[in-house]
């Protein structure tokens, strides 16, 4: 049967950014398939109740309370995974971010600290996690949660569209490094209805998102989790190095953003 194809039966994941949206939906769909999941994230209440829904799915969960620009953090990450489990499988490198900021109002520092938060501490995660994979489980895939910010360009976009863009090469590049062994792909993210987004979105902006998006809607986390099973599983294993959309079609941005010099 071709759906067999698209299940995660007894491996086992590891997702950072799991306590809340697309990291908690990608945990919940890799249960359903029938992994058993590692939940990261900095909050321990909000990994644990993933855990909890991750268990209510059948499937075994375990929190892990983790700051992933801390190096001992990430480390104590893979080794309670080994501990637990005796293996790991799969690796979403979901953590990250930075808001829209004008070019002329992002500091150094700030332009630094986007590039580590989206990028450095993928490739820490990833350095740490794939030797263990193919130790542990002979293979394994890697998952990066890049956006469509760093395919297309716009004002107020710097630093999280230079630092996606980076990890999406970083993705075609590592997959060349661990292929066969280990498959690397990424997602990039277009607008999707979470936490962080609503922090931004008045009614106006909204509907200006849908009006520029050509699938007329912003994006639900159960999207992002669909390719994000698809690209974990057996159903994808031809697949590496390669950065998906979903996005709803953007072409540009659908978010207006001021020009430095307006």
């Amino acid at each position: 049967m071709i759906l067999d194809r698209f299940k995660l039966e007894n491996q086992v994941a590891i997702v950072t950014g799991a306590g809340r949206g697309i990291g908690r939906a990608i945990a919940l769909a890799y249960a359903e398939a029938g992994a058993d999941v590692v939940c990261a994230a900095r909050t321990p209440a909000d990994i644990e109740d993933t855990a909890e829904a991750v268990r209510q799915r059948g499937r075994r969960a375990l929190p892990v309370p983790c700051d992933v620009l801390e190096r001992n953090q990430l480390e104590h990450l893979v080794d309670a995974t080994l501990k637990e489990f005796g293996k790991v499988d799969i690796l979403v490198n979901n953590a990250g971010g930075f808001p829209p900021k004008p070019a002329l109002r992002t500091s150094e520092k700030e332009f630094e600290g986007a590039f580590r938060f989206n990028v450095t501490t993928a490739f820490v995660l990833t350095r740490l996690t794939v030797p263990k994979m193919v130790e542990t489980a002979g293979g394994g895939s890697v998952v990066n949660i890049s956006s469509v910010a760093g395919r297309e360009v716009s004002p107020g976009f710097v630093a999280y569209g230079t630092a996606k863009a980076a990890l999406s090469y970083m993705t075609r590049e590592l997959a060349q490094d661990f292929a066969p062994k280990v498959r690397v792909n990424a997602i990039a993210v277009g607008s999707i209805e979470t936490d962080a987004l609503a922090t931004v979105l008045t009614d106006e902006i909204r509907a200006e998102m849908i009006r520029l998006t050509p699938m007329a809607r912003l994006g639900e986390v159960e999207d992002i989790a669909a390719c994000a099973l698809y690209l974990a599983s057996p159903a994808a294993s031809y697949v590496t190095g390669e950065i998906y959309g979903v996005n709803g079609g953007l072409a540009a941005l659908n978010m207006h953003m001021p020009r430095a010099f307006e």
